[in-house]
């Protein structure tokens, strides 16, 4: 993409009311727009790294064997009624009426709807495990919206729901997402602890929060210091075996983990004084098991092979993409701007012609460009009439991971600079050995 055909709308001056450093990079790297308190449009550079999030989220769930699917945002209020939570949830539901004055609600979360949708078609346990997902926009009417992305009010969420049998098969398909869970957030760039966590206004008596640790985090954490060096698992986990899976789990918990609401002062005390670690942490994912809680009351009932019919256990899963991004920056920045680990970031490549209208430069800069695309590396092109400085400040502030530095005085060397963005790492090389560092041919 030529960055003069492309709309990125860079701010120079940092937004006043940005609080954090994702929300002022977001803003100015031209990723997002606030078009009402808490409500975001993602700008075309946000919206390539949302949806590289998405597919990386998409990949490890299908791995793990749940199956896609898209329910509405508008929701019924009759459903929330069978379960009981339509008066309980609070104002952070927002309660709409239709032209015919029946009760709806935008919805915050999916648990009753994927209820009904498995209750009108399932009928025997023959048909079980079954987990069903989708990615689908939400909202929660927070009383204070605030850090841009972090905590809006309409946000982008996966969620998937588990059937199961009885409590042993529901809690082998928990496992199953804790395993790919720990596997996506790896592939996103970031070490993610599970700990022990509240079920809160969802349910159930088992849960845990996937957390990064980041200065700016938003809630005080507490774990082992061992976690952050534990292996994750590789792409060759099965998720068929039970015992493998409940293994990878009882590695992960067999350490202190846990957010504030469920500190134990006393076990963390128990661990060694050079072990501990108490943080500032961000909630990028959360599981529960919860058992009966909506399909007792939904009546979602399975034949059992004795021929009785019982209740099934359920499970949800939630990982936020769009708060994903803001939790990317929040890990990964420096004084320049953001630092995007390559499997996100907008651009992989970014070319800046450093005289722009020099015949050989222009040339240099053009060739690489169409090289790199020939290769199917996704490359930026600043051939804007723009100092260098300023095009250095732009590939910078919005992360592009590995930068071409094009200008006159190199080319009378047959070189061009090829710059790291994470460490600032420089080298100078011949365009072609460019080429064959970010775009190899493979015979």
């Amino acid at each position: 993409m030529r960055l003069s055909r492309f709309f990125l709308p860079i701010l120079r001056e940092t937004p006043k009311e940005a609080d954090i450093v994702s929300h002022r990079l977001l803003l100015r790297a031209g990723m997002i727009r606030q078009e009402g308190a808490g409500i975001y449009a993602f700008l075309p550079l946000g919206l390539r790294v949302l949806n590289k999030v998405c597919r990386i989220v998409r990949e490890e769930q299908d791995r793990s064997g749940a199956i896609e699917m898209l329910m509405p945002t508008i929701q019924s209020a009759e459903l929330w009624k069978e379960s009981g939570r339509y008066d309980d949830y609070g104002k952070e539901m927002l309660r709409i009426k239709d032209r015919h004055e029946r009760e709806m609600l935008y919805g915050p979360t999916n648990e009753e709807m994927v209820t009904e949708i498995f209750r009108a078609y399932v009928r025997s346990y023959k048909d079980l495990p079954l987990n069903l997902y989708h990615l689908q926009w939400k909202f929660r009417d927070e009383v204070r919206p605030r850090f841009g992305l972090m905590r809006g009010r309409e946000f982008l969420m996966k969620d998937a729901y588990s059937f199961d049998l009885d409590q042993e098969g529901a809690r082998h398909s928990y496992n199953k997402m804790f395993v790919a869970y720990l596997r996506t957030f790896a592939r996103l760039g970031l070490r993610a602890i599970p700990m022990v966590a509240d079920t809160g206004p969802i349910g159930g008596n088992l849960s845990h929060e996937f957390i990064i640790l980041a200065q700016t985090g938003e809630s005080e954490v507490f774990c082992h210091r061992d976690f952050l060096e534990v292996a994750v698992p590789d792409a060759s986990v099965d998720f068929d075996d039970v015992a493998g899976v409940q293994a990878i789990v009882d590695r992960w918990t067999s350490l202190y983990a846990a957010t504030s609401e469920k500190h134990d002062e006393a076990a963390f005390a128990a661990i060694p004084e050079a072990d501990r670690v108490s943080a500032r942490g961000i909630e990028v994912g959360h599981i529960f098991y919860f058992g009966t809680k909506y399909s007792a009351p939904m009546k979602a009932v399975v034949a059992h092979p004795d021929g009785s019919e019982k209740p099934v256990h359920m499970g949800s899963y939630g990982i936020g993409p769009s708060r994903l991004v803001a939790a990317l920056i929040e890990a990964s920045h420096d004084e320049a701007g953001i630092v995007w680990p390559e499997p996100v970031a907008p651009f992989r490549v970014g070319i800046a012609n450093l005289k722009q209208g020099d015949a050989a430069t222009d040339a240099a800069a053009g060739e690489l460009y169409a090289a790199l695309q020939a290769r199917g590396v996704e490359v930026l092109y600043h051939d804007l009439d723009e100092r260098p400085g300023s095009k250095f400040a732009t590939l910078d502030l919005i992360g592009v991971p590995w930068q071409i530095l094009v200008g006159p005085k190199g080319l009378k060397e047959g070189k061009v600079e090829l710059k790291r963005r994470a460490g600032g790492d420089r080298e100078l090389l011949s365009p072609a050995d460019v080429l064959e560092r970010l775009a190899p041919v493979r015979a």
